[in-house]
């Protein structure tokens, strides 16, 4: 299934990166040897992207972490040319129907390749400025419980993807602006690993982790990366060694005040229903979920939560993207009260990838609660 998938993904990216190859040295035909070179370009990059798909894990870090950059990048570049070259050929069509320039399509095709490009050339430098300087998200809810008179003050994060590209270094500076909020508690509300558990344990991220200060804890939930790991625990079991608690399909009593509920992820079919884990907890007592994906809300409305915190959508990481996130879940991103229940769906701290953000924001969540 998993090499069928790969294919099928394989075969659609050739496609692609063949038309915007095509489109791309016919445009730009009029400026001598112009073509060749974008030709020649296309075909490179495009190999660089495959290995940064397929052998990252195996290279040198230093090496791995240019490569996936470079190859990602051209990622973005080549479906906003895509995109392009399909409004540029939507237009030659119409022209062949109502010949509204009949002399002007070549200098139309090239101006629109050389606005493309720099417009692009813009939007990728502001969308690395936007993933490098995340915004730090506050918002403050109140818990409709029996009243304790308490303030948490929780700092939740999501779509961190420490690994090859999301390196050391930069895990420094998350957990810097972590503990710069002063929280009473972090969450990490999954995929806090990219793919695979050995570029956490290669660069030891544990000694980072390690530093995170929230008096209540550290308590993380697994996404569908983790289960891109080397098994679905193996995140789970390094975390552990940074003292940070995975739960899954489980739930914990903090403080002896409130509970934070942390389900497993979608990815896994025989995860428990939120029923079975929230049933025999003291309801009078707020409930906080964890739940990487945003699917089926009602749940958490039926069985009591006072607030949920999900991830995974990234808002769409880049334009289109965010739309495309807007009409696929009932929350894309950002706040909503339904009913009693709060719920939180972060655009995440890192990303998957292209390390653009166009259109949306890495950010860092702070909720203040009162309960």
């Amino acid at each position: 299934m998993k090499t069928g998938f790969f294919f099928i993904v394989f075969g659609f990216t050739l496609l692609m990166a063949f038309y915007v190859s095509l489109r791309g040295w016919q445009a730009l035909s009029p400026i001598r040897n112009a073509g060749s070179w974008y030709m020649i370009a296309n075909i490179v990059l495009f190999v660089v992207m495959m290995m940064g798909f397929m052998a990252r894990g195996s290279m040198p870090p230093t090496l791995a972490k240019t490569i996936t950059f470079i190859g990602f990048s051209y990622m973005i570049v080549m479906i906003y040319l895509l995109l392009s070259f399909l409004m540029t050929d939507v237009v030659r069509l119409a022209n062949l129907l109502i010949h509204f320039a009949p002399a002007g399509m070549k200098t139309f095709r090239l101006w629109a390749l050389l606005l493309t490009l720099g417009g692009v050339a813009i939007a990728m430098m502001i969308g690395n400025y936007k993933f490098n300087h995340p915004e730090v998200v506050t918002l403050d809810i109140r818990a409709e419980k029996p009243l304790q008179n308490k303030q948490l003050k929780i700092v939740a994060a999501s779509d961190i993807h420490l690994g090859v590209s999301i390196d050391k270094k930069r895990l420094k500076k998350y957990i810097d602006l972590i503990n710069d909020q002063h929280p009473d508690i972090v969450l990490f509300a999954g995929d806090v690993s990219d793919n695979a558990t050995l570029p956490l344990i290669n660069q030891q991220m544990a000694e980072e982790l390690s530093q995170i200060k929230a008096p209540l804890g550290v308590y993380a939930i697994s996404g569908n990366h983790e289960y891109y790991a080397e098994n679905p625990y193996s995140t789970a079991e390094y975390l552990k060694t940074a003292g940070i608690v995975t739960l899954r399909d489980s739930a914990a009593l903090i403080d002896n005040s409130f509970y934070i509920v942390g389900r497993d992820d979608k990815t896994n079919h025989k995860r428990k229903e939120l029923s079975e884990i929230v049933n025999a907890l003291d309801k009078s007592k707020p409930l906080i979920l964890l739940d990487h994906q945003p699917f089926h809300l009602q749940d958490a409305q039926k069985n009591g939560i006072d607030l949920q915190i999900s991830g995974h959508t990234h808002n769409g990481q880049f334009f289109p993207g965010n739309l495309f996130v807007k009409n696929m879940y009932e929350i894309g991103y950002g706040y909503r009260q339904i009913g009693k229940t709060h719920y939180y769906v972060s655009s995440g701290l890192g990303l998957w990838g292209p390390q653009y953000r166009i259109g949306t924001q890495s950010e860092l969540v702070v909720i203040n609660l009162s309960y």
